[in-house]
């Protein structure tokens, strides 16, 4: 997570330096060509404060989540990262640009909510419930409240991260009873 919070960190400082030339990384709807930005845009911030604020609960639900092994959380990420992008293609207002890691933000919450209780596993029910506890406010930024923040990229982060829990499941050992 450090590495990954040092790149978006450098991706904003050469952004600045360039004259906010990585900006035209951001989603733009329903554009046949934005395609190409759907998982560029998860690294884009348009600020050092939109930065600031994704990196802490980036870094915390991202160390968490990759708990369960690297390749289970780099799956997991791409399937929110390719859910919200998406979402926001589908369904963001026209003449929009959105990008930045909020979605992956929420795509996080939303599989460590849901992780334990998918898989079953007392420890991940616990951890979820934690990460309920202190963020579950970020819940409300699903809902379309502040002009110039992606309730959509929010939402279907979520949405992602939910259906990530049941797609990367871990199935118990089955034993054979005769």
């Amino acid at each position: 997570m450090t590495a990954w919070l040092a790149l978006l960190w450098a991706l904003e400082l050469i952004d600045v330096a360039s004259g906010h030339a990585l900006d035209t990384f951001g989603i733009s709807p329903r554009e046949v060509g934005e395609l190409r930005d759907v998982v560029p845009a998860a690294f884009m911030h348009f600020g050092f404060d939109h930065l600031s604020a994704n990196s802490v609960p980036l870094f915390v639900l991202g160390f968490l989540a990759a708990l369960s092994g690297i390749r289970r959380f780099a799956a997991v990420v791409a399937v929110i990262v390719l859910a919200s992008g998406l979402g926001v293609w589908f369904t963001a207002p026209a003449y929009s640009t959105t990008a930045g890691a909020s979605g992956v933000v929420f795509g996080l919450l939303g599989y460590l909510l849901v992780r334990g209780f998918v898989d079953r596993r007392i420890g991940d029910v616990v951890i979820g419930l934690l990460v309920g506890l202190v963020y579950g406010s970020l819940l409300w930024g699903v809902l379309p409240s502040a002009a110039g923040v992606s309730w959509q990229g929010h939402l279907f982060g979520l949405v992602g991260g939910v259906a990530a829990a049941f797609l990367f499941r871990r199935e118990e050992p089955r034993t054979v009873t005769a």
